[in-house]
This record gives C-alpha cells, sequence and structure tokens, in this order.
C-alpha cells in the first residue's frame, strides 16, 4: 500500500527544533527511572481490559480503505473489517474469515470455505454474500477504487451457499490469492444500493473485526471500542485511541507526558534523545525492523522537462542518497535501485543505486540542450530555466529535509526547485488525484506480492488509481502482464528483476531510500512477540495487554 504510509540538514531550523526539543527534556524529564520503573519490569499474566493510546499523522479520509486508497484509511480499517485470508507471523497465508481454500488444478479457480457462525458487530450474519457484494462494489467503475485491477481479473464470482466462494479467472493469477488478504469484506445489508463514495458508513461504519468504532472526531481522535461479536475472538484491550497529531516533535512530547503509549518514531529520536535520557529507557520499548517501503522524488512524466530521460537521469545523478540516509535518517535507511525490498529474491542484485555523480548529471543536462546561458546558475533551454516545484505532506520532517536536500543538490547542476509543503488530504484531493504537480517526495507502502501492476501499469491512470505519475512503457505493461501470470518462482523472479531493469534505465523516480520502521512502545503493553516475527512487531497485537496495575488509572491513583 502507498503512504501518499505509511509508512521522515543539518539546516538551521532543524538544530532549532532538535534543541528546543532537548531543552524540554531537560527541563521536564530527570535522568533517574520514575517511581513505576521497577512496576514496569514486571511480567503479568494477559487479563483484558484498559486503554492504549497512540498517534497517527494524518485523519482518514474514510473508514473504507479499499475506495480511499490512503495508508490512514486502510490502518483504521484493518481494525474494523476482515479479509478472507491473512498472512501469519512468518508471512505464509492462512485463514482469516477462511477456514479452508482449494485452488484448481489449471489454477483459474479457487473455492474458499468460510468458518462457520460469522457476524457482524449488529448480530448479523457474515456470509459469502458480502463477500461477493465487496467484489462487485469494489470492481464496480463507479467505485474508482485504485485496487480495482486484482479483481477484475476475476470472470466470474459466486456464493452458492453462505459458506462458499467462488473465483474464476480466464487465466491464471499468481497473486490471486494474495489480493484475497488484502480486501476488507464490507456489510452488504449496509451498503446495497448506497453510493460508496458519498454513504455515512465510511464515517460510521459496521465491523466484524476486533474493534468498532466508538467515536470520531475529526482532526482530533479515533476511539475504537471492543468488538464483543468480533469473527475472531475477544482482543485484551478494551478501547483503542488513536490521536491525530500531524508533527512527529509533538507526538513525543505526548509520548514524554505519558498522554499516548506508542508512536512511530524519527530517527533522531530513537538513535539519539532516546538512548541519551535514562528515563525514556526505563519505561520505553524500542523496535527497529527494515519495512516493505521506500521513499522517492517521482516526476509527473505528462510535464515537460520530465518527458526527457535525460532530464530524469540528470536529477538521479545529481542526488546524494546517501546524504539522505546519513543526514535525515542518521544511517536508518538503505540505498535502493528497484521498488522491492532489499534481501529479497525479488530485489534484482544486478541493479546498484544511481551514483552521486554532478559531473555526470551537467553531461546529461548539456545533451538535453540545457545550458546556463545568462550566468546566473540556472541552466535553460528555449530561453526557459529549468525550474520546477516540488510537493510534499505537511508535518513530515524526514520528507521536507529531503527535500531541502534534494533543492540544494539541484541547484549544484544549474536546477531551480520550490519547495511546498500541503495537508495530507489536500495534497491528495486537490494534487496528486488530478494530476496537478511537477514532482513529489512521497513514500510507497508495498504488499508482499511483488506484482505492481496498479503502479505502474499505463492502465492505471484514472483519478485516484496510483500510476498518477503517468508513467507509460509497453515492456513494462507487458512485463507486469506476465508476472500475473507465471506461477513457477524462477522464471517469476526474472520477470521482476526484468521489470525493475527498465525502471531503473527510464528513471521515472528517483529511489530516495528503503527506511526502517522505528516504534516506541510503553512497557506497560504487554504481550508483544520478542523477538519479533517477520510479520513485523504489530502482529498479533490483539494479544497485547495492559495489566491492571500499570494502568492510567491505577498509576494516577498511586
Amino acid at each position: 500500500m502507498h503512504d501518499i504510509r505509511t509508512k521522515r540538514h543539518g539546516s538551521t531550523g532543524q538544530r532549532f527544533a532538535v534543541s528546543l526539543l532537548c531543552s524540554w527534556l531537560i527541563a521536564c524529564s530527570s535522568d533517574q527511572p520514575d517511581k513505576n520503573t521497577p512496576t514496569l519490569n514486571q511480567t503479568y499474566p494477559a487479563q483484558p481490559g484498559g486503554t492504549m493510546i497512540s498517534a497517527m499523522p494524518s485523519d482518514p479520509s474514510s473508514m473504507i480503505g479499499m475506495v480511499a486508497g490512503e495508508s490512514a484509511s486502510l490502518a483504521i480499517g484493518a481494525y474494523l473489517f476482515n479479509s478472507v485470508l491473512k498472512y501469519d507471523q512468518n508471512l505464509d497465508l492462512t485463514g482469516e474469515l477462511a477456514e479452508s481454500w482449494q485452488v484448481a488444478d489449471d489454477k483459474k479457480t479457487i473455492t474458499f470455505k468460510l468458518k462457520p457462525g460469522l457476524q457482524w458487530a449488529d448480530g448479523k450474519p457474515l456470509t459469502s454474500a458480502d463477500i461477493l457484494f465487496t467484489w462487485q462494489l469494489i470492481t464496480d467503475e463507479n467505485t474508482h477504487s485504485p485496487y480495482a485491477s486484482d479483481y477484475q481479473l476475476v470472470t466470474k464470482a459466486e456464493a452458492p451457499d453462505a459458506r462458499t466462494f467462488i473465483v474464476h479467472y480466464s487465466q491464471s493469477f499468481a497473486p490471486a490469492l494474495e489480493s484475497w488478504a488484502s480486501l476488507q469484506v464490507l456489510p452488504k445489508h449496509k451498503l446495497a444500493g448506497q453510493d460508496i463514495r458519498t454513504t455515512s458508513f465510511a464515517q460510521k461504519p459496521l465491523s466484524s473485526h476486533y474493534y468498532q468504532l466508538k467515536e470520531w472526531r475529526h482532526g482530533e481522535y479515533i476511539k475504537l471500542e471492543k468488538n464483543p461479536k468480533s469473527v475472531l475472538g475477544p482482543a485484551n484491550i478494551d478501547h483503542l485511541i488513536e490521536r491525530i497529531i500531524p508533527d512527529p516533535a509533538a507526538q513525543f512530547l505526548e509520548l514524554m507526558a505519558d498522554n499516548i503509549d506508542s508512536m512511530n518514531m524519527d530517527p533522531i529520536t530513537y538513535a539519539r534523545i532516546i538512548p541519551s535520557r535514562p528515563a525514556l529507557q526505563a519505561r520505553l520499548n524500542q523496535y527497529k525492523e527494515l519495512g516493505n517501503s521506500y521513499t522517492y522524488l517521482g516526476f509527473n512524466l505528462k510535464r515537460k522537462p520530465f518527458d526527457d530521460v535525460r532530464v530524469r537521469k540528470a536529477i538521479n545523478y545529481a542526488i546524494d542518497k546517501q546524504e539522505i540516509i546519513d543526514g535525515v535518517y542518521l544511517g536508518l535507511g538503505i540505498a535502493i535501485a528497484s521498488p522491492y525490498k532489499p534481501g529479497t529474491r525479488w530485489s534484482n542484485p544486478q541493479l546498484t543505486p544511481y551514483p552521486f555523480d554532478p559531473a555526470k548529471a551537467k553531461q546529461l543536462l548539456a545533451e538535453a540542450g540545457y545550458q546556463d546561458s545568462d550566468g546566473d546558475g540556472i541552466v535553460e533551454r528555449n530561453g526557459k530555466k529549468l525550474s520546477f516545484e516540488v510537493l510534499t505532506n505537511l508535518g513530515n520532517k524526514q520528507r521536507e529535509k529531503t527535500a531541502v536536500i534534494i533543492q540544494r543538490r539541484l541547484k549544484e547542476v544549474g536546477i531551480e526547485t520550490h519547495i511546498r509543503t500541503l495537508e495530507w488530504a489536500s495534497l491528495l484531493t486537490n494534487f496528486i488525484k488530478p494530476g496537478d504537480f511537477d514532482a513529489v517526495v512521497m513514500g510507497w507502502g508495498l504488499g508482499l506480492d511483488p506484482d505492481q501492476y496498479t503502479i505502474w501499469h499505463s492502465s492505471q491512470q484514472k483519478p485516484g488509481q496510483f500510476n498518477f505519475i503517468g508513467y507509460n512503457n509497453p515492456a513494462v505493461d507487458k512485463l507486469l502482464e506476465q508476472g500475473r501470470l507465471e506461477f513457477d518462482p524462477e522464471k517469476r523472479m526474472q520477470i521482476y528483476h526484468d521489470f525493475a531493469k527498465v525502471l531503473y534505465d527510464d528513471s521515472p523516480l528517483v529511489y530516495l531510500s528503503a527506511g526502517y520502521g522505528l516504534t516506541a512502545i510503553h512497557k506497560r503493553i504487554q504481550g508483544i512477540m520478542n523477538p519479533v516475527p517477520p510479520a513485523g512487531v504489530g502482529y498479533d497485537s490483539q494479544k497485547w495487554y495492559l495489566p491492571e496495575p500499570l494502568r492510567r488509572t491505577q498509576i494516577q491513583a498511586e
């Protein structure tokens, strides 16, 4: 999934912000563990109850993530809605709503058998008719779901009885099972006959999963409560509160004040501030994991000068990726050359990141007809300066700092850029979806299957779809289509290696880094798997619990 997660130097303003934060820490915290530290280091038996408070950087636009297409909506939706399948702790597929499934010998038909007794939070049965309805909804052209392409390959879907769901494909589809681990199933009895893009359900949903929506104050918080009719059984924690705090520094101050229990951290907080403060270390656990995501500088390929591959490559050579990794991420990132997680079979080992080579960048710009004829330091062609605007989302300090480094490096080779930060919803609605931008610093959060049809195929450029940069390459289209049909692991790997090589040569975007997920969780939250499994620190979070002596009301009463 894209974080359009998601999914992060050295300027005077940054130094001031860090200094201000450190001053606050000195003023408001002690180097000595607080009075609850001995209690926090004690392990208690699992027990239900309590409230866990977290922070997220942006308000969801909708609770129907399959329509909204952005990470905040999908993240909240994952608490509310179930999928047919899911991934276990080792990232192998297992059943969620499905008790079992069978793939036909020709790999064109999948038959799912659902678990018995499934129900929605209102007590209505959850059946195969709901899955069929959701499939019909997502594939409806009027829905404009950015995820529709996978499900549009189903030529026929059936719900012959309440516990059986069958899908047929005209050709074998390699990511088929993975796609049924991504579809968040919606209730037919609540949504039938409604306009999915304007329905009140998007703000007041009915759930089937571990939690249900209790209260949503837009821009402030989302409060979820335990769903007693959860199809997978009850969660341990009674309430989850997600506070909407766009600024990471403000999130951290709330963590320091014990007003939230967890947050995703920036590298400065993770690597410098917390390790330097014993009081923080005494009450926080820190987690680091290389995720399935990367940050990039993307071009609007439908606008000049980005239709010229020489200009795109020049920009790629002009940017020092290691400088960004070291300066913005404090080394907590990896330079990449393909849109796949380093070290996996899908990452082409023959590709290396574009090196930092300003001389090569200037050479390519000259070949493209750009020169600084008036001596002002900015190159031009046909009297027009090479200047463009870079957009990113307000509050994401890593991306803002990355844009500043990019701006400085591009100026050194004669390219002028202007940075503009926008509130997340405005960025998506007013610029990304209509394609009204020059370039963006954003991130992609990816699934476990290597198929990236929805991001790169030329057919996926309608408003709201993921190929918003306008990439169009027949060779890539063909490889993506082949990859969906190939089941042989070795042949499929080669297809995606070839795909990554074409992208590498085309340079439709600049890979900036694959980052680590950095998380801090208060030690009052127990039951977290240790060591962290391949599925990540959040796996099995329904088993997390807050021992009664460590809950806020108990601590405050002491």
